[in-house]
């Protein structure tokens, strides 16, 4: 007896010593990530990287990041690049776009769109047309304010992906409207209809045009004659050979070469005499000196991976570095965007690790250890007729799982209006969230409905009992279990908040991200989705360790199964997407692509979800924290990560 015991102990001393170093292990990784991603954004402290927030117009606001290259002084003046990243995104999503354009020597400023990231919502309607989603008053601050002595205003350029790619045309053609009308005004003086413009005027005019340069990435639809009519200055583009959206381009389809999108942009700077039929695509056609530059990229990539591209940066480069004159010493292959990708991955890997010592640690405090039970037995292993009933059921909750996803996004138009048009409001104002809201809805309550179906038809009657499950609980548990999910909730989102304010890094990697820039309103906002989407969490808990957990079965293979089961009714919905574009050119779904590409970030989501449902499950017995947790940090990750319409007032 004494011997077991000591047995014991030290097995316990061995759990309790290994989840310290696990904690630890975390820690370090989460400060290597930060420290090199900081080293790798400031270029070696070669550098200066700042956040902004400035008031705009009708008590709205913009949130920024300026990037200040030590070369950048009042006696020295550089020139300026507005970056607007494009529809669900962040100003974080297109940091290599600062980062190299800083490096050479650019001053840049990216900025969270209106309705996205740290920025406020907008009064406009029309955003990108008026306002270029934040472009245009961010420009005018550059401009007027005297705080930025170090910058050439004389060389402001913009540049966006995506709908930040229209946006930032947008303005262009705004503030070259602005021009055009200042010297007809001048212009009519004239009594006798002559042009008499004097310096002053002329000066007055040419001030009113802010912007020299433009790089329009991933949009092509606003290449109208009427946006291009009154734009004056030097403009390229880049869009993707394999865009989605192509279909929706006047030739249906991507490619640039003879595009009348493309061909009227290089057109207006031609005589119509010497108009071009046909792009060559890279070369530069007009002069940069007289703002008539024009350059048409089409790099080889789909839509959502375009910006990722070294090629694509490379482009944009080269059009700013030839639009502004410049000669860097880095040429545009040199490129070090991608090392701080892999920096911030490490410590978005490091804070979800960080999670399972954090409950673990936190389970051994007296106010939580009650919360702490024996494991369940594991289920008996299925016989042949079980298997083939459990492989059946994985198919049809997979193809149920995709089916289900585009009419939830389209049932988003009938069940949230305000958001779906854009408008302002406080009944869950995630306009494309409310997608995934109604798909998890759907496929957790489905979930939850299959698992007592199938218990009682055939679990039933083969040794399978509740006492297995880890469901049963009281009131009093699941409160102090849901103040124990807060208590990681909130841990994790102190590590972020400490990295973002001495680093100015958050967590994430391309398409998943944990972002430390939002509105306080978030929170509020929060609390609406977390109890819908818990019903998914939770099911897939059950699923996991209630009906999917057998005696004999690898852990491996156990969540391997899961994890798939959990995500490939979604890789299906890409894999239909993304065969139908190789073999027609054209997407599948259409009018819904935009909401496909945001599985891309959801996927990797969900397949390491079960992962974490287990774990949490084998240190309380229970299947309640696992899905508290994650539904608490997932949720919150993907709200900060998209469009909000959040009411200003």
């Amino acid at each position: 007896m004494d011997s077991n015991q000591t047995l014991n102990e030290q097995l316990t001393d061995k759990k309790k010593s290994w989840t310290k170093t696990l904690l630890y292990i975390t820690l370090a990784l989460i400060l290597i990530g930060n420290i090199g991603a900081y080293i790798v954004q400031t270029d070696g402290g070669k550098i200066d990287v700042t956040g902004l927030k400035i008031p705009t117009e009708n008590g709205q606001w913009l949130t920024a990041d300026l990037f200040r290259p030590e070369t950048a002084t009042a006696k020295n003046p550089a020139p300026v690049v507005v970056i607007c990243p494009g529809f669900q995104r962040s100003k974080e999503t297109l940091s290599s776009y600062a980062l190299e354009l800083a490096r050479r020597g650019i001053v840049v400023i990216a900025i969270d769109p209106y309705n996205q990231g740290g920025s406020s919502s907008t009064d406009e309607r029309q955003s990108a047309s008026n306002e270029g989603y934040g472009t245009i008053p961010m420009v005018e601050y550059i401009y007027d304010t005297p705080n930025l002595n170090y910058i050439d205003k004389t060389r402001i350029g913009a540049t966006g992906y995506s709908a930040g790619g229209n946006a930032v045309l947008a303005s262009t053609s705004v503030f070259g409207a602005r021009q055009a009308a200042a010297l007809k005004k001048a212009k009519a003086k004239d009594s006798d209809g002559g042009v008499t413009v004097t310096p002053a005027e002329l000066a007055y005019a040419k001030s009113q045009n802010k912007i020299a340069a433009v790089f329009n990435g991933g949009f092509v639809m606003n290449l109208t004659a009427k946006n291009l009519a009154t734009v004056d200055a030097n403009v390229g583009i880049d869009y993707g050979f394999y865009d989605e959206g192509g279909y929706r381009n006047e030739n249906k389809n991507a490619n640039m070469r003879n595009a009348p999108e493309a061909l009227r942009l290089v057109n207006t700077i031609f005589p119509k005499d010497k108009q071009i039929s046909e792009i060559e695509i890279g070369k530069i056609y007009g002069d940069y000196t007289k703002g008539t530059m024009r350059v048409v990229h089409n790099t080889k990539m789909i839509h959502p991976l375009m910006q990722y591209s070294s090629e694509h940066q490379a482009n944009l480069i080269n059009f700013f570095t030839t639009a502004f004159n410049l000669q860097p010493v880095i040429p545009s292959s040199n490129q070090n965007w991608m090392i701080k990708e892999l920096f911030t991955l490490l410590s978005l890997i490091g804070a979800f690790l960080f999670l399972v010592p954090c409950a673990t640690l936190l389970l051994r405090l007296p106010v939580f250890s009650s919360l702490v039970h024996p494991i369940p037995p594991a289920l008996p292993m299925p016989d042949r007729n079980g298997k083939i009933r459990f492989w059946v059921t994985f198919a049809i909750s997979a193809c149920i799982a995709c089916y289900l996803f585009v009419p939830c996004a389209r049932a988003t138009a009938t069940f949230f209006p305000a958001a779906s048009n854009s408008l302002q409001t406080w009944w869950f104002p995630q306009r494309i969230n409310n997608a995934v809201l109604l798909w998890a809805v759907a496929n957790g309550t489905i979930g939850i409905i299959v698992f007592f179906l199938t218990y009682k038809l055939f679990g039933k009657k083969h040794g399978i009992s509740p006492e297995m499950w880890g469901i049963k609980t009281n009131g009093k548990e699941l409160f102090k279990t849901l103040c124990l999910a807060l208590t990681v909730f909130a841990a994790f989102y102190v590590l972020l908040f400490t990295s973002y304010s001495i680093f100015h890094t958050d967590f994430r990697y391309d398409f998943v991200s944990a972002s430390a820039s939002f509105p306080a309103k978030m929170w509020i906002i929060a609390l609406e989705y977390f109890p819908l989407f818990f019903i998914f969490y939770l099911s897939n808990s059950i699923r996991v360790n209630s009906g999917s957990r057998f005696e004999g079965q690898k852990e491996w293979v156990s969540m391997l199964i899961m994890g798939l089961g959990n995500s490939v009714g979604l890789m299906m919905i890409v894999a239909i997407q993304y065969v139908t574009l190789a073999s027609t050119g054209t997407v599948f779904w259409t009018d819904e692509w935009l909401y496909i590409n945001l599985l891309y970030g959801i996927i990797p989501m969900m397949f390491i979800l079960p992962y974490f449902n287990r774990y949490f499950f084998r240190i309380t017995g229970k299947v309640y924290l696992g899905p508290m947790v994650t539904c608490l940090i997932f949720i919150m990750m993907m709200l900060t990560s998209n469009i909000c319409y959040i009411p200003l007032r």
